[in-house]
């Protein structure tokens, strides 16, 4: 995140309010890469209520989102629901998400709310889009690659290599 600019689209990233999406496990400790950026942002975290998470967020702010999400239309429902109340509530500026499928629901509910949406596709997709981030790719503000190779599939995305 050292290379994005100062500004995402107008937004002052010094002075904002971050929403950080996704799945537990893998997804979340991608996000959590992220926490040299993180340490001055006013933020919260939207994620599976699970040890891991529980574990990785301590002393974080957190929102427990509905799983298991992938193929799941009764998960997605929810979660669109909990997205409407979470951002409503919360007001982001920015969201950012390295997946999976509860991504979805919030990147659209924060456009429709005016937040910046910045999307992380995963290290382990060096050649394949996932179905999230096909999904949300249209209505990014950012879309970041690990992998040269990836801006094939994403032309518009930036590849800022691995942030492990």
């Amino acid at each position: 995140m050292n290379n994005i600019s100062k500004k995402v689209e107008g937004v002052v990233l010094e002075k904002l309010k971050v929403c950080l999406v996704g799945s537990s496990g893998g997804h979340l400790t991608h996000l959590t890469m992220l926490k040299p950026f993180l340490k001055d942002k006013d933020r919260f975290w939207v994620t599976f209520d699970k040890a891991d998470a529980r574990s990785q967020l301590k002393r974080e702010k957190m929102y427990s989102c509905y799983y298991p999400t992938n193929r799941s239309i009764k998960a997605l429902i929810k979660n669109t629901f909990l997205a409407l109340k979470v951002i409503r509530k919360e007001r982001p500026d920015l969201i950012i998400s390295s997946g999976a499928a509860v991504a979805v629901p919030f990147f659209y509910i924060g456009k429709l709310f005016g937040a910046k949406l910045i999307y992380i596709e995963v290290f382990d997709r060096i050649d394949k889009p996932t179905i999230t981030g096909k999904l949300v790719y249209p209505i990014t503000n950012r879309f970041i690659v690990e992998w040269e190779d990836m801006k094939k599939i994403y032309h518009k995305a930036i590849n800022l290599g691995s942030i492990f």
